[in-house]
C-alpha cells in the first residue's frame, strides 16, 4: 500500500525592529496618558477622566 504523508513547517515569526519600536513607544504613550489623568491635581482632568478610570480599576482617590 502506498501512502503520500506531507510535512508542512511553519516559518518561524519574526518581529521587525520596526514594529517592535512602535509597540514600545504605544505603549509608553498609554502609561503617560494613563499617569497623567490618573494623578493630575487639574480638577478639569481628574472630572473628565475619573468615571473610566474607576471602571478600569484604577483607583484616584
Amino acid at each position: 500500500m502506498l501512502q503520500n504523508a506531507s510535512q508542512h513547517v511553519a516559518a518561524p515569526v519574526r518581529i521587525e525592529a520596526g514594529v517592535a519600536l512602535q509597540a514600545f513607544f504605544a505603549i509608553l504613550l498609554g502609561v503617560f496618558v494613563v499617569g497623567f489623568a490618573g494623578f493630575s491635581q487639574i480638577d478639569a482632568v481628574h472630572n473628565a477622566a475619573h468615571d473610566t478610570r474607576h471602571a478600569n480599576a484604577f483607583p484616584c482617590h
